[in-house]
């Protein structure tokens, strides 16, 4: 049916439509655009108003809108926008008919405050700069979309205390939060658990008995690091990490050190820099070499840090990778494969740490009152060109 369009203010005349609201076409625009004082709609729009007021000030559509156009209830919409809900296909095909003509969208927030709980997943995280946690983040954010669930993500400054983004989570009436930032207080851990929010830690030192960790087996990295630069003929080892290492980081640092003195290797000292980035990796490395102490062979807590360190071996000084100097890492990030950089390292599964998080927030869901988990998540190196092949260790 044709319908009139409220005046628009030159002499043309716009529809309000949800529909047209909603095309986003700057052509579909000038085509629902008719002069005169009787222009028309040719979509069917149903009653609309001439008035401009109401024009500028267009309700959403709502469930209610949906029930009346498809000629059904309303719980028989909220039905069909509910996975696993019982409808007839005829009734959901008409449901999702008239959804589709007036552009309507299921209002979760609303729905999550009726159902006292959300498809919504909280992840706290800083150092979004690092190649290696924003591939953490997004592996986690696309594990939960693909189990249902909807992420948000909440920044947070390094070494703060994430009780406030926490907080910020729990005012939206998130199902559970993911933690790959600093370890939070176990105050705000024990307050998600009261409000029956689970909460899992991602490569987190244990702070409450209730709240499950996933983590990397960050011992099982530093030992063998340090086993194999010794087999590959190294005698002289440093270690290269950050100021205020995180938990784990610190045990990266410390099983290589103690697998170096348990084997009877020289150790070259540890060097550290404020930061665990490109540029923390570069400054350690230049107190390493500043202090002239004999080194043939690396540690870096992190590929990110060892980028910077191997620029500043090849800039600063006349010692050749791998012959003179062997170097291996950890976390294997996408720059590590990088022909410039060719490093070796110990490999982090960030896909299947996404799966073991998922998983532990979904049993969780399932089993509130079930012993809390540590899931430990496999490492294996990498072996590229920053070490010797076998054939040419001394």
């Amino acid at each position: 049916m044709l319908q009139r369009l409220g005046p628009r203010g030159d002499g043309a005349h716009a529809c309000p439509c949800p529909r047209f609201g909603q095309s986003g076409s700057t052509q579909s625009l000038e085509r629902s655009l008719v002069s005169g004082p009787e222009a028309t709609c040719e979509r069917d729009c149903g009653p609309m108003s001439d008035s401009s007021d109401e024009q500028d000030s267009i309700k959403p559509v709502t469930s209610v809108d949906v029930a009346k156009r498809a000629g059904v209830s309303r719980s028989a919409v909220s039905r069909t926008f509910t996975p696993g809900a019982s409808v007839a296909p005829a009734t959901r095909e008409r449901v999702l008919k008239a959804a589709d003509e007036l552009g309507y969208r299921v209002n979760q927030l609303a729905r999550s405050l009726t159902n006292k709980r959300s498809d919504l997943v909280g992840i706290v995280a800083a150092n979004m700069d690092n190649p290696f946690r924003a591939q953490q983040v997004e592996h986690i954010a696309r594990a939960l979309v693909n189990e249902g669930y909807r992420p948000i993500l909440l920044p947070a400054e390094a070494h703060e205390d994430p009780r406030r983004v926490i907080g910020m989570l729990l005012e939206y009436n998130v199902s559970g939060v993911i933690v790959t930032s600093d370890t939070p207080p176990q105050s705000i851990c024990q307050e998600c658990v009261s409000l029956g929010v689970p909460m899992v830690l991602v490569n987190k030192a244990e702070i409450d008995a209730k709240v499950d960790r996933v983590l990397l087996d960050n011992h099982k990295s530093g030992a063998l690091a340090a086993d194999f630069l010794i087999r590959h003929g190294c005698h002289h080892l440093a270690a290269i990490g950050s100021e205020k290492p995180s938990y784990s980081l610190s045990i990266r640092l410390e099983t290589f050190e103690k697998a170096v003195r348990a084997s009877g290797t020289h150790s070259s000292g540890r060097y550290t820099a404020p930061f665990q980035n490109y540029e923390g990796g570069y400054e350690a490395a230049r107190k390493l070499f500043e202090s002239g102490v004999a080194v043939d062979g690396i540690f870096c807590v992190t590929d990110y840090m060892a980028l910077g360190t191997l620029d500043y071996i090849r800039l600063h000084t006349d010692k050749r990778i791998p012959e003179d100097i062997q170097l291996i890492s950890c976390d294997d990030i996408l720059q590590a494969d990088w022909a410039g950089y060719n490093l070796t390292t110990i490999r982090q599964d960030t896909e299947e740490v996404a799966r073991r998080v998922v998983s532990t927030l979904t049993m969780r869901f399932e089993q509130p009152t079930a012993p809390s988990q540590t899931n430990i998540v496999d490492v294996f190196i990498v072996e590229r060109g920053t070490t010797k092949t076998s054939g040419t260790t001394e």
